[in-house]
């Protein structure tokens, strides 16, 4: 079921919307460990007749102290909006992640933040959940402030598969290494990445597989090479089948990292348009070919395989 969800970007929220369930992280791709977290809020939203809110960060704050970290995340913010509909929850705060906001004393954030502007009841963390200046606060620095600002600290056993922790890290260490089919699974859901056509240099066009390029902006680096893809366009019900080829172009001596996406039985103009780019199958790796007609046996090849995989 689709949840209409409030949307907030600082901490003045509305009256319904305090003395809530908070859960508060940065859930990147919002896997199955995620899943199972607003699945048990949920249960506790119908006993206590409570709503529940998020608090989540843009940029995430690992990326804005690390400056060199490019290609991390595993969905966008507007990805990540849209997933939240389907998982009952209330609202969410986007809490612009800046220098002021960085320096906030830990007993500062939990006083005039939880307490005082949310007056949060339960909170939902993770075990190794940091916040406050320097990293200062932690969970035992939450649990020790309850009785004085009337909350409750969950503190939900991860979910284990496998022998292995779902997590974010797990999910974009798979992507990286080829493992779709197993991230698809813990993501419960095919990874995609959205981004805006751009006009490239016509390579595609002029060995007769016309592409559409993109951006692969902050989002993870799959491990390089060529996938079945479904595509989705921005406002159209419509599901499109194709290739696609992440990687830097060897044969034609390329050094920007590309997402370049072929669409079977497509014409018309799709530049400056949104597209969601849906990862299926994992195809090959990316290889140099010695000449263009080599390079275009190959992508032939591919599109039967593609073709197979996506029926």
């Amino acid at each position: 079921m689709v949840n209409k969800i409030k949307f907030y970007n600082n901490f003045k929220i509305s009256e319904d919307h305090k003395h809530s369930i908070l859960l508060i992280g940065n859930f990147d791709g919002l896997h199955l460990g995620h899943q199972k977290l607003f699945k048990l809020a949920s249960n506790y939203k119908k006993k206590f007749k409570l709503k529940i809110g998020i608090i989540t960060f843009e940029p995430v704050p690992k990326m804005y102290f690390n400056k060199k970290m490019k290609n991390f995340r595993i969905s966008n913010l507007n990805q990540k909006k849209n997933f939240l509909k389907n998982l009952g929850i209330d609202f969410v705060i986007v809490k612009k992640f800046d220098k002021n906001f960085s320096k906030i004393k830990s007993y500062r954030f939990i006083k005039d933040i939880l307490y005082k502007s949310l007056k949060a009841k339960y909170i939902f963390v993770s075990d190794n959940f940091r916040f406050g200046n320097k990293r200062e606060g932690n969970v035992k620095e939450l649990i020790k402030n309850e009785k004085e600002f009337k909350f409750k600290i969950i503190k939900p056993k991860p979910l284990v598969l496998k022998n292995k922790v779902i997590s974010s890290t797990l999910i974009r260490n798979l992507l990286s290494n080829g493992k779709l089919k197993y991230a698809n699974q813990l993501l419960a859901r095919k990874w995609s990445i959205e981004s805006k056509v751009q006009r490239g240099r016509q390579m595609g066009k002029k060995i007769g597989f016309p592409t559409c390029n993109m951006d692969i902006k902050d989002y993870v680096i799959p491990k390089l090479g060529v996938y079945a893809v479904k595509i989705h366009q921005k406002n159209s019900g419509k599901i499109l089948k194709g290739i696609a080829n992440i990687g830097y172009r060897p044969t034609f001596n390329q050094k920007k990292l590309l997402l370049e996406v072929y669409i079977f039985n497509f014409s018309g103009n799709l530049y400056n348009k949104y597209l969601t780019i849906e990862f299926i199958n994992f195809i090959r790796k990316e290889k140099k070919f010695k000449n263009i007609n080599l390079l275009k046996k190959q992508i032939n090849s591919d599109l039967k395989l593609a073709k197979k995989k996506l029926n």
